[in-house]
């Protein structure tokens, strides 16, 4: 027997999954031609943005950054990070990134690569990098979110979110105020920490897994991976937030999946052209 409240419910479900089509491009042909696999683990995305404008915006943004940024003067450095970053490029497999490194003079202890290889290195995170390997770690990183296409696809879930928000809006017009404010303040946190957040600390996870992929196929010791997390939290002051309020893992964990990751890669590292090892120390 179908009770009202379940047709209630049943007409909930699919108002939000017709909101979420309608904010993916109005058809589910293109949810359907959305579908990729990101290279190295294979796993299935949905996106609704174009590789082409992906990379048009990470350019228009790594120009303003580079505006608003001041440039190290130290060539030293910048001289390590664009070798890195070139040895890093050669194995990522995308010869149609216009790759570009810089280093920013910052106290940030942080790096970014947008879309379409547009790569920048903060000077606040050398001195727990140590060495070439560290730097390595955080480069390939970085290179794994734009070549998974990490940023498209947030986009892509930020987008079926604020729909199904809305949606749920238009099917409890007519309830009681109170109630719809109820309503909508958890579906808001369920996203927040049931989808979005936890969403997130899977690209970490996964761009760590890429990136100790492409350091060892670069010929940088991927060993250096794990211990680099371990410096980086060593680091840290204050207390972090419990993971699953976090958009990244902790840090232990990310040294512990590495560390099983670690065969993997130093088979990689063996089969590599050229071994640097650690490399050099960083100025």
């Amino acid at each position: 027997m179908v009770t009202p409240a379940a047709t209630r419910m049943s007409r909930l479900r699919w108002t939000l999954v017709a909101a979420m089509l309608l904010s993916c491009g109005s058809s589910i042909t293109l949810v359907m031609l959305g579908c990729q696999q990101v290279p190295m683990t294979n796993r299935k995305q949905v996106l609704i943005t174009s590789e082409q404008s992906e990379n048009a915006m990470g350019l228009t943004a790594y120009q303003e950054v580079l505006k608003s940024e001041p440039l190290t003067k130290n060539e030293k450095t910048t001289e390590i990070v664009r070798r890195i970053g070139q040895r890093i490029a050669a194995v990522a497999n995308r010869p149609d990134f216009e790759w570009e490194f810089n280093v920013i003079e910052s106290e940030t202890q942080n790096a970014f690569c947008l879309p379409g290889g547009k790569v920048a290195v903060y000077t606040g995170i050398l001195p727990v990098c140590e060495n070439e390997a560290g730097l390595a770690v955080v480069m390939s990183h970085e290179v794994a979110h734009a070549i998974a296409r990490h940023g498209g696809e947030r986009m892509t879930y930020e987008t079926a979110k604020n729909a199904g928000k809305s949606a749920l809006s238009y099917f409890m017009q007519k309830q009681d105020e109170q109630k719809q404010k109820i309503v909508l303040a958890a579906y808001g946190g369920g996203a927040q920490y049931g989808v979005i957040l936890p969403f997130s600390r899977k690209h970490e996870m996964e761009a760590d897994q890429i990136g100790i992929m492409l350091m060892a196929k670069a010929g940088y010791d991927p060993s250096e991976a794990p211990v680099f997390w371990e410096r980086f939290g060593s680091a840290k002051t204050g207390t972090a937030p419990m993971e699953w309020m976090s958009t990244h893992p902790s840090d232990a964990h990310r040294s512990a999946a590495l560390r099983e990751l670690l065969p993997q890669a130093m088979s990689l590292y063996q089969n590599a052209e050229q071994k640097v090892g650690l490399g050099e120390p960083l100025p």
